[in-house]
């Protein structure tokens, strides 16, 4: 069976424990509680969001999400149209497959379809996978925004959108 997709949101119980392992490894690599950036299931639903869990033989071993966000003035690095991408996990167990790839177009895809012009994230220097698979999938480091943007390790990335 394929790697497989599916639009489900972030409180379905299958998300739950891939969320939960993905909190322990920012726990981990940074100390603290995980991640600190305020989400809610809403923000992930269409038209302003989406929420994918990606299944491998049947099993949930990946998540990947984006919402909707818009120019704030107190977050300057931010523009109208962008698309946020949070919760982005591939289970260790199933890396090395292509998912997160997978994950990532299908995103971009779906923020695009929205009409949001530019895909955001924020990651860490603890994260040099990450941001190897960002930067070659064409983002490039932009100015830090949202609950870590004064924080010497975040690493911001941004990717224009096909209009």
């Amino acid at each position: 069976m394929p790697f497989e997709l599916r639009v489900t949101g972030l409180d379905h119980p299958d998300v739950t424990p891939l969320v939960a392992r993905l909190l322990d490894f920012y726990s981990e690599v940074y100390g603290g509680e995980g991640d600190d950036t305020p989400v809610a299931p809403a923000e992930f639903r269409a038209p302003n969001g989406l929420f994918l869990l990606g299944y491998d033989d049947g099993v949930p071993v990946a998540t990947g999400a984006w919402r909707a966000v818009d120019a704030d003035p107190a977050d300057p690095a931010r523009r109208d149209g962008d698309a946020e991408l949070k919760r982005m996990y591939v289970d260790p167990a199933a890396r090395g497959r292509g998912h997160a790839r997978a994950l990532l177009a299908a995103l971009e895809r779906s923020a695009a379809t929205a009409g949001r012009r530019r895909v955001i994230l924020e990651t860490g220097d603890g994260q040099p996978a990450a941001i190897a698979l960002y930067t070659a999938s064409g983002y490039r480091r932009m100015g830090n925004f949202g609950t870590y943007r004064d924080d010497p390790r975040s690493r911001c990335f941004a990717k224009p959108l096909p209009a």
